[in-house]
């Protein structure tokens, strides 16, 4: 984690996808929750989510993705952050619709929990809570 005890978040939004508002609610729950929170605007690359994420020292880097294209984009952005040497350090999450047969795959490229429509707020919070220490 960063130097402070405050959770640093990225909140992403990556590709095409323009459907921002799960994206918005997101980090202002984070916030409430007194997480710092960065947002990266739409229609990101996963190259500018690895530079901000970098750049801002982020604990956290949550990837909302409606798009379908969660297979291709979502493993762009644990290479780019494999490549800085910053995934042993970030905690990655993705929100958004993510087929159950598509999930294993993307955990096992580092993606540490993945929250679909019906996740709560706190429950999300509760889990960067519990694991952003642990990397």
């Amino acid at each position: 984690m960063s130097g402070g005890s405050t959770v640093r978040c990225l909140v992403a939004k990556v590709g095409l996808d323009g459907h921002d508002r799960g994206a918005h609610v997101i980090a202002r729950a984070f916030r409430d929750a007194g997480f710092e929170v960065v947002y990266s605007g739409l229609h990101k690359s996963p190259d500018e989510i690895v530079t901000a994420a970098v750049q801002e020292d982020v604990d956290v880097v949550g990837v909302s993705i409606l798009s379908g294209a969660h297979n291709t984009l979502v493993p762009k952005v644990i290479d780019g952050l494999e490549e800085y040497d910053a995934l042993d350090d970030t905690l990655v999450i993705v929100g958004g619709i993510v087929p159950e047969e598509d999930r294993e795959e993307l955990r096992e490229l580092g993606v540490a929990e993945i929250f679909g429509p019906g996740a709560s707020m706190g429950e999300t919070i509760e889990f960067v809570r519990e694991n952003v220490h642990d990397r």
